[in-house]
């Protein structure tokens, strides 16, 4: 089977990645178009972009169909998903600028516009799901000297990501690395369309338990993130002609 890529970026990442790509527009079966699809090859490998916002830059999830992205890039043939979100540190060791290869996310969408603390949600990224490309991507951002950090937890939450400090000591109780916007529907669409699947999470701030960082503006992340993209370039430039040969069989991986 023939490898392609499918890559979902975060705010303003299509900017940046995808420059001279052709665009579409994909019909999915939930009621709307997915973001603007951008088509080409990087290495000789066939790659398609989407935005995760669309063109908006805007950090809301609120226009953001989940299913209708992973649905279209299922219908152009991808293989493997590569999907790059930013993300706040809740570890000292995790720095603006750091990558996070998460082994495991935590659902708290649900819990945390309730007082009542019910158990979250936590899903592995396991064999044969994600676990392989994971390690690629990781193993080649040590390569070209992208500081990262594999393994570690990502938790997401609905809504913009800024939280108080009392909610970041509770995010750091649960195990959580790192916390994100929403990305858990996005995981659970890829698994079950049967498609290799690696996270991203790409650090612009602290989760408001640095006392040097809090407020974090909204300028500083879109800054941030500029820079990240950067680096997500190098990586994806790197990577993906190394993984051309990738045993696509979801079943055997």
């Amino acid at each position: 089977m023939v490898v392609k890529i499918g890559v979902i970026g975060g705010s303003g990442l299509e900017d940046k990645l995808g420059l001279g790509f052709a665009e579409k527009s994909v019909e999915t079966p939930y009621g709307k178009p997915s973001s603007p699809l951008a088509t080409g090859k990087i290495g000789g490998v066939e790659t398609v972009f989407l935005a995760r916002h669309g063109k908006t830059h805007s950090l809301s999830p609120s226009n953001v169909n989940y299913a209708a992205n992973a649905s279209a890039l299922k219908q152009e043939g991808c293989t493997h998903v590569i999907a790059a979100t930013a993300c706040g540190s809740l570890r000292g060791e995790i720095n603006p600028g750091d990558f996070v290869f998460p082994s495991q996310f935590i659902d708290f969408t649900k819990l945390r516009k309730t007082t009542l603390m019910e158990k979250p949600l936590h899903i592995a990224m396991d064999k044969p799901f994600c676990m392989p490309l994971s390690e690629t991507l990781a193993k080649t951002a040590d390569s070209i000297g992208i500081s990262n950090h594999a393994g570690k937890t990502v938790l997401t939450i609905e809504g913009p990501r800024f939280s108080t400090k009392a909610e970041s000591k509770m995010y750091r109780s649960l195990g959580a690395d790192a916390v994100n916007m929403t990305t858990v529907p996005e995981v659970t669409f890829a698994r079950e369309l049967k498609m290799h699947y690696a996270s991203i999470a790409m650090v612009t701030d602290y989760d408001c338990w640095k006392d040097s960082e809090e407020p974090v503006s909204f300028q500083i992340v879109l800054e941030r993130m500029e820079k990240n993209a950067v680096s997500l370039e190098r990586l994806l430039n790197a990577v993906i002609p190394e993984i051309r040969d990738y045993d696509c069989d979801y079943s055997r991986a």
